[in-house]
């Protein structure tokens, strides 16, 4: 007997202008690549994901409740309009309820082709599949806003990108899937009536005490603007970089969604771009809150039959002190400090700078930092920052808490452990060349508490902190990434 999800599928109800009605295509012998027992709560799955967990989340055996579908989008990619977006290889199974009474989508990415599939197969890769996977369950641990692994499931398939591919299905869980794109596909087709339907939808099911406001759109967009920018405020401050920020990428409720090549800083670079097509860095470190920006405006232009324009631009107007504010709260936890005045602002303008001109790994500097001046020397830091060091310290002073106390505050936001590009390697390799996916599973339960050791876990699955937390190789530094690697 198989387990039972509680389905809640609202989206459906929307209509086929919305969406194709699909079911998964058949797999051969699904095996388990990894399994996320912290998302499996989310769905009150149990800890190994119950009984016909391959064949019913390979989309081998629908479970009752279920109604896939293939979603309708359209969005803005690298500035450009694509009208022929959607759900090309993805169908949402349908919204899970669970028993605190929390809807999750629950997505399989890889399931077959659709009619959005646009020629393409409808499968992922493997590889594409792992870096997802660890990538939102990296994000995760970082107490980031993301889209959840649930599991990669890989099929017997070889599938053809530039070469013979293995490949896999990945187990997407999400508090929604409508993205600004799900707007522009109804905009840019002369369809305002649809874009109020999804506007009421969004409203009556992700904010529904705004619903007899009378400027609910208004709210609405305000909204969103807001979690945007508090979710970009959080990528820049942990030195996380999508790589992908189109239109159709962005979610209505401000989390990290579809991870192509993404990337970690490690030499600290604002020019970094993980993916390999962004050759101008559109979508680079140093771009990220303008891109938000940009991306938001893309949103409101589908809004403005129903909110105003003059209301939407007010609104606009609000995204970059909220931005600010955002990010220099992030900024003074992350250097332990909470008076964050004209010193502090020049402080870490200046950090900045050493950073950039010593290429400093960014996140070992401030774990570093955090010990710094009780348990470690000046002569640890290169000569340029002792300057800074010392007005650092007269700052840290003036906060009246203790080193300890400072410390354990600034380890608990600064991870000692980020999802490296040579970690992901490693993990890719072996799982591709020798079919080992122990160090997938490895990232995933190191990544899941970034911030502190775990000595437990740490023997009993043969985790080396100390390999895991150093710097990036050199020939792994600033390493980029095509968009189906």
């Amino acid at each position: 007997m198989s387990q039972s999800l509680n389905f809640k599928n609202r989206f459906i109800d929307l209509g086929p202008e919305f969406y194709q009605e699909k079911q998964p295509d058949p797999v051969t012998d699904p095996y388990l690549i990894d399994y996320s027992p912290s998302a499996g709560e989310l769905l009150n799955l149990p800890l190994d994901g119950g009984i016909n967990f391959l064949d019913q989340f390979s989309g081998n055996q629908l479970m009752e409740g279920a109604q896939p579908l293939a979603m309708a989008y359209s969005g803005h990619q690298f500035g450009s309009y694509n009208p022929r977006l959607g759900d090309g290889r993805g169908l949402l199974l349908g919204e899970v309820l669970n028993d605190k009474n929390i809807s999750w989508d629950v997505h399989l990415k890889g399931a077959g082709p659709t009619r959005f599939a646009r020629g393409f197969d409808g499968r992922a890769t493997l590889q594409s599949s792992i870096r997802e996977h660890l990538g939102s369950e990296a994000l995760h641990g970082l107490g980031i806003s993301t889209t959840r692994s649930l599991a990669v499931i890989g099929i017997r398939e070889l599938i053809y990108r530039q070469k013979p591919e293995l490949a896999a299905i990945l187990v997407r869980i999400a508090d929604s899937h409508i993205r600004f794109g799900s707007f522009e596909f109804f905009h840019y087709t002369n369809q305002p009536k649809n874009v109020e339907r999804l506007a009421d939808f969004a409203i009556q099911n992700y904010h529904n005490e705004i619903w007899n406001e009378p400027d609910r759109y208004r709210i609405f967009f305000g909204r969103v603007l807001r979690v945007t920018a508090k979710l970009i405020a959080k990528w820049q401050a942990v030195g996380f970089v999508h790589g992908v920020m189109n239109t159709d990428n962005m979610t209505i409720t401000g989390t990290t969604f579809d991870y192509g090549p993404y990337g970690f800083l490690d030499s600290f670079n604002t020019r970094y771009t993980p993916n390999l097509s962004d050759t101008h860095g559109r979508y680079s470190y140093q771009q990220q809150a303008e891109i938000g920006f940009w991306n938001l405006n893309k949103l409101a232009e589908t809004l403005v039959s129903l909110a105003g324009a003059d209301n939407l631009q007010e609104e606009i107007k609000q995204y970059q002190p909220l931005f600010n504010g955002f990010y220099r709260d992030e900024m003074g936890r992350k250097l332990g400090l909470s008076i964050l005045d004209s010193d502090f602002s020049q402080l870490t303008q200046e950090m900045f700078q050493i950073l950039q001109n010593q290429q400093m790994d960014y996140s070992n500097f401030f774990r570093l930092l955090a010990n710094y001046p009780e348990q470690i020397e000046k002569k640890q830091f290169d000569e340029a920052l002792h300057s800074w060091l010392d007005r650092y310290l007269k700052l840290c002073e003036r906060e009246g808490i203790s080193h300890n106390e400072r410390k354990k505050e600034m380890d608990a936001v600064n991870p000692k452990y980020i999802l490296r590009n040579h970690l992901v390697q490693r993990a890719l390799e072996r799982a591709l060349k020798e079919s080992d996916f122990s160090e997938v599973t490895r990232l995933r339960l190191l990544l899941g508490n970034p911030f502190e050791d775990q000595p437990e876990l740490f023997n009993k699955y043969d985790i080396d902190p100390d390999f895991y937390s150093q710097d990036t190789p050199n020939e792994f530094l600033g390493r980029q990434l095509s968009c189906s690697a």
